[in-house]
């Protein structure tokens, strides 16, 4: 690994002399999840590909960031193009309308838009991707899956793909504007399988530990809880998203009145929450969360047998999150919380999702927080970027 490799030339960076370039066979690990300088590398050998050129701080720990494209396409209904079909043929039928991204679009809420995507893979075999939102998307409430070729499966691509990428865009609450360029969704990238064994998962908590405090594993994951109890800073325990309210520009952070979108809730004498159908919340998990800079990690599901609600949309943690904070040890996980069908409970200390690591070939040359413009690291009850600090907003 150096910082002028023998790729620099190749790099579709403004300044690629700047950037750090690893292989695969210069990392410890064979296999894992890739971390920033080997998805240099992707790019430096044109597995990642864009017409216009890729910019420097697309490139996360370990994800690269996603822009839109020129167009989108207002579509009747969700869909995956199937095993023998390309996303472009299926729109032909699928689509109700096409918008130009150019100078910007509101995506309205309760419809769904497929968007092009600038940049397109030529992976190598035993290359994989997967696709998420990014935080600020899901903490929006603006669900995104990830569409390429020939695929049965949403977020998934598979070893060797070399194709065109989509992102389907569905905004649930809030009307949202976005432009050619906007980054609503990453692509993390794998060698081999990363997944850390039970086993593994215990000893990586011995050496570092993941949470504060008592540790819960289950099926090789970490155990979080949702916290619903009244500190003495606050007692508020969570938002709940307004109905009706304004535009969000997906491009411009820190400009808008949280009191405007969202509602806070406070604690209950029961500490516990009634989650109404189909609104949407903003919790946050009891563990402080450290995510050590050799791995990165990724929030699952608890169980969908113990309650009918979604816990997240992004779920997808850094490496380096949590990790080194002065003062304290780790981050909280925001949870975004959305109740179906029926009213449901949530009790204090509930456990709610499974915290899954993921090992990385190696660890990146620069952890999340670290001098990145990382908008979460040591969070608490947070909303997204979008909003001004509330005063009422606490770090807990």
């Amino acid at each position: 690994m150096a910082l002028i490799s023998r790729f620099s030339e190749q790099l579709s960076f403004e300044d690629p002399k700047t950037v750090t370039v690893a292989t695969p066979d210069e990392c410890p690990s064979p296999s894992g999840m890739m971390p920033s300088q080997v998805i240099n590398w992707l790019i430096a050998t044109r597995q990642i590909r864009s017409g216009s050129v890729i910019e420097p701080s697309q490139v996360q720990p370990a994800s690269l960031d996603l822009r839109l494209g020129a167009r989108a396409y207002r579509v009747r209904a969700s869909f995956l193009p199937g095993p023998n079909s390309s996303v472009l043929d299926r729109l032909k039928d699928l689509s109700l309308h096409e918008i130009d991204l150019a100078n910007g679009a509101v995506l309205e809420t309760g419809s769904v838009y497929v968007a092009e995507v600038q940049e397109s893979l030529e992976l190598r075999s035993k290359i994989s991707a997967i696709g998420n939102p990014k935080s600020s998307t899901g903490r929006l409430d603006v669900f995104t899956r990830l569409i390429v070729d020939n695929t049965e499966e949403f977020d998934r691509v598979a070893e060797g793909y070399g194709g065109r990428l989509f992102v389907e865009i569905s905004p649930r609450t809030f009307p949202v504007l976005v432009r050619m360029g906007s980054r609503l969704t990453q692509l993390r990238f794998r060698r081999g399988a990363p997944v850390s064994s039970a086993a593994e998962t215990e000893r990586l908590h011995q050496e570092v530990p993941l949470v504060n405090g008592q540790a819960t594993f289950n099926e090789g994951a970490l155990a979080l809880a949702v916290d619903l109890r009244a500190r003495q800073s606050s007692t508020i325990v969570g938002y709940r998203a307004k109905r009706h309210s304004g535009l969000i520009d997906v491009d411009k952070p820190g400009v808008l009145d949280p009191a405007d979108f969202w509602e806070p809730i406070l604690a209950s004498r029961q500490n516990n929450l009634i989650l109404d159908p189909d609104e949407f919340y903003i919790l946050v998990s009891k563990e402080h969360i450290v995510v050590p800079p050799t791995h990165a990690a990724e929030l699952m599901p608890y169980n969908p047998l113990v309650g009918e609600f979604r816990v997240h949309y992004a779920g997808f943690f850094d490496p380096g999150f949590g990790h080194g904070q002065l003062g304290a040890t780790g981050s909280r996980g925001v949870l975004e919380v959305r109740s179906h069908e029926v009213p449901f409970v949530l009790e204090d200390g509930q456990i709610i999702g499974r915290l899954v690591y993921e090992r990385l070939m190696a660890p990146p040359t620069t952890a999340y927080g670290q001098k990145i413009g990382s908008n979460y690291q040591g969070q608490g009850l947070n909303l997204s970027k979008h909003f001004k600090t509330w005063a009422q907003q606490i770090a807990l």
